[in-house]
């Protein structure tokens, strides 16, 4: 296992950390929780030590099983990451309130890396004003919280602000080959990295969607490589080659991921990558590109809508459905994202377009928006919808 120093504290993590949102499951969709223990004490006995969860995964249900996960000394061999749910927080005492349930359910007094979870610029303004500066820095001072950061979600402008924002020592942000300039993207690595923030990633394979299934297409340009290497072992290589990078999240539920990410978490030195491989990986991005049903960069230019369509998310999200061999997730996804159930700003669905046509003339991509989103429309919305926007408001509803 390789480490990697972070730069505030000088933790020296490793460069693989284990995330717990998409754990081995039962057939009744509950935690299959012998054989998600086995994984996540094997991956600590290899090495692993930055451990990630939060309030929402597995349906509430993945904090508990960390706690029963991590006795028997497995505790103190781990840095234990979880995350504030901003999109639930009406009032100061709210923070508290959340902090302590998740300290119980976790089964330990502290937590060593605590986020504030999937910020955008919306969500950063009401939690800034409810105080969280001073949530921080109390629970900080009272030892619940050892190290304070915030994962990300929004665009690259409001990511610039909010690091700005507070004293940080960390923050986690989506990133792999295909989101260079989308979200906080590489110019927002680069600038947490330059002020002296510790950089987790997340979503280094799209959610699976780099390498499950690769399309034929995509496979040709892998078998060009002199060097033989699977498609999650390319992409993952790719975000380690960032010295910037601290750790890589992954989440890992089949025993043969594990394996395979701890090998190459053995091996990916930051600027290992030679140009000529390093030109393979930009063949493939364009390539997934060519196959994508919109040629959407998330520059964002097309934003704001005057009538509140997240155009960006509509078409990130319409564009892994066609990468995905999960639709349901993916529309769930979109019904979570766009009807505002973990945002507390308003609904961004494709189906807002009143087609005014001001969008047309700022996408540098010369994309027919207002067409392509009644195409989102139509296979991502559907009569389920509402019932859809149901679940995720359930899931992602107070609980304390």
């Amino acid at each position: 296992m390789l480490y990697r120093k972070m730069p505030k504290n000088g933790d020296e993590l490793s460069i693989l950390g284990f995330g717990c949102m998409r754990l081995p499951v039962k057939e009744d969709g509950s935690i299959d929780e012998e054989r998600a223990i086995k994984q996540v004490r094997y991956a600590i006995d290899q090495g692993v030590n930055y451990i990630d969860t939060a309030w929402p995964y597995h349906m509430g249900e993945s904090e508990p099983f960390l706690g029963h996960a991590l006795a028997d000394g497995y505790r103190e061999k781990v840095k234990l990451a979880t995350k504030l749910p901003s999109w639930l927080i009406e009032s100061r005492e709210d923070m508290d309130r959340f902090l302590n349930a998740q300290l119980e359910k976790l089964k330990t007094d502290h937590v060593d890396y605590y986020l504030i979870h999937a910020l955008v610029g919306d969500l950063w303004d009401n939690i800034e004003k409810l105080g969280v500066a001073d949530f921080l820095d109390k629970a900080k001072a009272d030892g619940r919280i050892i190290n304070a950061g915030f994962s990300f979600h929004g665009s690259g402008e409001d990511f610039n602000r909010i690091v700005d924002a507070y004293d940080w020592d960390f923050c986690q942000i989506q990133y792999n080959f295909l989101d260079e300039k989308n979200q906080a993207g590489t110019r927002g690595l680069e600038y947490a990295a330059s002020k002296g923030l510790g950089v987790i990633i997340m979503e280094p394979l799209r959610g699976g969607n780099l390498t499950n299934p690769v399309p034929s297409a995509v496979k040709e340009i892998w078998d060009e490589a002199p060097t033989k290497r699977t498609a999650a072992e390319w992409a993952l290589r790719w975000v380690w080659n960032h010295p910037e990078v601290t750790v890589v999240l992954s989440g890992m539920n089949e025993e043969t991921h594990v394996e395979e990410n701890l090998k190459v978490a053995g091996e990916a030195y930051p600027n290992s990558l030679t140009e000529t491989e390093l030109q393979l990986i930009k063949k493939v991005e364009q390539k997934y590109r060519e196959l994508m049903k919109v040629g959407c960069t998330g520059c964002r230019y097309c934003m704001p809508c005057p009538s509140g369509v997240n155009i960006p998310l509509c078409f990130e999200l319409y564009n892994n459905l066609y990468m995905s061999n999960n639709a349901d997730d993916v529309k769930f996804f979109y019904a979570a994202q766009l009807s505002g159930a973990i945002s507390v700003g308003e609904s961004g669905f494709a189906s807002q377009c009143v087609q005014c046509g001001q969008c047309l003339e700022k996408c540098p991509q010369h994309i027919d928006i207002p067409t392509m989103l009644e195409s989102v429309v139509e296979e991502l919305e559907g009569s389920d919808l509402e019932e859809r926007v149901g679940m995720a408001k359930q899931l992602f509803k107070k609980q304390i």
